[in-house]
């Protein structure tokens, strides 16, 4: 898995870049982005040989990423609640 630390990581994405700033799921404010983390190939596969797909079944009624992802996480301004933003390949 690759991490890279704040706007650097926007465009490391499957689909459309992450936005710098997001609403905060607790309080509403401005999250703005501290990391995202990517699983990209063979060589970023964490320790094990999984991927976050891999770790649980998903079901209807049971979600869970059915591919590779990558996952974009922010501190909110006020109150510092993390929030995080994902998509899959």
């Amino acid at each position: 898995m690759k991490v890279e630390l704040g706007k650097t990581g926007l465009k490391t994405t499957f689909q459309d870049d992450f936005p710098e700033e997001t609403k905060c799921v607790k309080c509403g404010h401005i999250s703005r982005i501290a990391f995202v983390a990517h699983e990209t190939d063979e060589k970023s596969i964490i320790k094990g040989g999984q991927y976050v797909c891999e770790l649980h079944e998903g079901s209807k009624g049971n979600l869970w990423p059915h591919d590779a992802c990558c996952v974009a996480v922010y501190f909110c301004k006020e109150c510092l609640q993390p929030t995080a933003l994902y998509n899959q390949a």
